[in-house]
């Protein structure tokens, strides 16, 4: 995996990120450039940092989320984000059904386009209505984007929760993979990935050579790790992995006493249950929650990244400080039992 560290001389340094408030310390300068190093994308000549900020929640979704994000707040909160030290945003067609692409457009065109360094990825979806997964239905999708985000091209574009056909509808003749190759031909996506739920699933599309990154989430967290063997699979082809979800959509975050919610939808008892552990022995230590829930996916190498929902401007610095936050070796060593390698979080959830 190659590093890249962040120029002295990005534009962060002069709006408001200079030092950041971490929980009982400060961050320096010095520090937060270390912890954004860049690393390179797998083979897509893209660098990002280890933190990526994740577009849902800006885009929303209180039936997914349980909360709603505020135009004007979603605006703030992306402005914060293209003036940060993380240069790497994720957003989907299906987040908001195009609302959260929506609002990721009309601040870029405030910018005049997409900062020079910064790295935007969406995805192309289904229709949520019909559930149509065609190719046709792929090209609309990339082309909405397009025209929501006001681009001329995609950097990197991930076929999107292809657990909602089947691998041989997905592969084959005029089908969504098969769409997807000939829109990166005509060169309006640059890079083409996949991201979606299933780990056999993923493990079959990037085996396939055409993807160049994968996304998993909810699948690697303090409580799950089922997502093991994509892992594996990815690093020993090259193939770049994103981390989403690492709270696991919130209960790492907040705690189980204040969002028992995993992956969407309520938690098992079970879950709850080593959620508490967790979280009384991440208290044990003095080491918030949220900081062992970030670290443990940022500190594998094979990780390229982690995306991290944020629907707040002052969520950002938050983040970054729980990234900085010490965490002892031995406190690893305590957690390493609580997690699932074996139940699929939504296993249960589309019926």
């Amino acid at each position: 995996m190659g590093i890249i560290p962040r120029s002295t001389g990005d534009s962060w340094h002069c709006l408001g990120f200079s030092r950041i408030l971490a929980i009982g310390s400060v961050l320096s300068n010095h520090e937060v450039m270390a912890l954004m190093e860049r690393r390179e994308l797998g083979a897509t000549g893209l660098w990002v940092t280890p933190l990526c900020i994740g577009c849902a929640a800006l885009g929303n979704m209180p039936e997914t989320f349980t909360y709603g994000v505020p135009e004007e707040q979603a605006l703030e909160t992306l402005r914060r984000a293209f003036a940060s030290p993380i240069n790497f945003l994720d957003t989907a067609a299906s987040y908001g059904d195009g609302e959260s692409e929506r609002r990721i457009g009309l601040v870029l065109r405030e910018l005049e386009g997409l900062p020079p360094g910064y790295v935007l990825s969406t995805k192309a979806d289904r229709d949520l209505k019909t559930g149509d997964f065609s190719g046709d239905q792929m090209k609309r999708s990339v082309e909405r984007s397009l025209r929501l985000l006001g681009l001329d091209s995609i950097q990197l574009l991930f076929l999107h929760d292809p657990e909602h056909t089947t691998f041989e509808e997905a592969m084959g003749k005029d089908g969504p993979v098969e769409a997807l190759l000939e829109l990166k031909q005509q060169g309006l996506i640059q890079h083409l990935g996949v991201a979606g739920g299933p780990i056999d699933l993923m493990i079959r599309y990037i085996e396939t050579g055409l993807f160049e990154a994968v996304i998993t989430h909810n699948r690697y967290t303090l409580l799950n790790r089922t997502a093991e063997p994509l892992l594996e699979a990815a690093a020993a082809r090259g193939i770049a992995v994103i981390n989403a979800a690492p709270y696991g959509s919130g209960i790492l975050a907040k705690g189980p006493g204040a969002y028992a919610r995993y992956a969407y939808q309520d938690a098992p008892s079970e879950i709850i249950a080593r959620a508490r552990e967790i979280e009384a022995i991440c208290q044990r230590y003095g080491v918030p929650l949220a900081a062992c829930a970030l670290q443990f996916s940022v500190r594998d190498p094979r990780i390229i990244s982690t995306v991290v929902g944020i629907s707040r401007p002052e969520r950002i610095e938050e983040t970054i400080a729980l990234l900085g936050h010490p965490i002892p070796d031995e406190l690893w060593d305590e957690i390493a039992p609580l997690a699932d390698y074996h139940t699929d979080p939504e296993a249960g959830r589309w019926g």
